[in-house]
C-alpha cells in the first residue's frame, strides 16, 4: 500500500526542468538602401507614410527637411547621409518612423519596415573594429542565416544626440 505522497514522489520528474532565461531585447528593424538596420523598440513611437517635406535652409545635408505630424513640426533625418553611406530617396513606398530619445523627437527615413524582432543579448556582436566612422553609432551587429540577413543595431539615442549637436553647431 502506497500513500499519496509516495505516489507523487514516484511520478515526479527526477529533476525539475528549469528553463534557462536568455535575456533578449526588442528592436524595430528596417531597410534603408542596402543596409538592414535596427533601433531599440523603446525609441520608436510610430511609423507613418512619408509626406511632403519642407526643406530647411542652412541645415546639414542629413536633415532632409521638416514635416507636420499631429500638430508638431518634425525634423526628418536621413541616416544614410548621416553615416556617410549614401543618400535616401523619398518614394511612394517610403516610410518615416518617429524616433524619440529624451525630449528630442525626429522622423527617420526607412525604405521598408521589417517589423519588430527580438534578439538574444548573447547574439549581439560588437561593432566591427577598424570600421568607418559609422561604427561609433552602432550598439553591435546581429548575424543572420546569410550575410544579407544580418542587422546593424543603431545606438539611436547617441545618433540623435550627435545629429542634434551637429545641426545646432552650424
Amino acid at each position: 500500500m502506497t500513500t499519496p505522497l509516495q505516489r507523487a514522489l514516484r511520478n515526479a520528474p527526477d529533476r525539475a526542468t528549469v528553463a534557462q532565461a536568455r535575456p533578449d531585447q526588442e528592436f524595430f528593424c528596417f531597410r534603408l538602401g542596402e543596409l538592414r538596420l535596427a533601433v531599440p523598440s523603446e525609441n520608436v513611437l510610430e511609423v507613418l507614410r512619408a509626406g511632403l517635406l519642407t526643406p530647411l535652409p542652412r541645415t546639414p545635408a542629413y536633415v532632409m527637411g521638416v514635416t507636420g505630424h499631429r500638430g508638431e513640426v518634425l525634423p526628418v533625418v536621413d541616416i544614410l547621409r548621416f553615416l556617410g553611406k549614401g543618400e535616401a530617396r523619398i518614394g511612394p513606398r517610403t516610410r518615416l518612423f518617429v524616433g524619440a530619445s529624451g525630449a528630442f523627437v525626429a522622423g527617420v527615413v526607412a525604405d521598408a519596415v521589417l517589423g519588430l524582432k527580438r534578439f538574444y543579448v548573447s547574439d549581439i556582436l560588437p561593432p566591427p573594429l577598424g570600421g568607418d566612422s559609422a561604427a561609433e553609432h552602432l550598439l553591435g551587429v546581429v548575424q543572420g542565416a546569410s550575410a544579407s540577413e544580418g542587422f546593424s543595431l543603431l545606438n539611436f539615442p547617441k545618433l540623435l544626440q550627435t545629429a542634434r549637436q551637429r545641426a545646432v553647431a552650424r
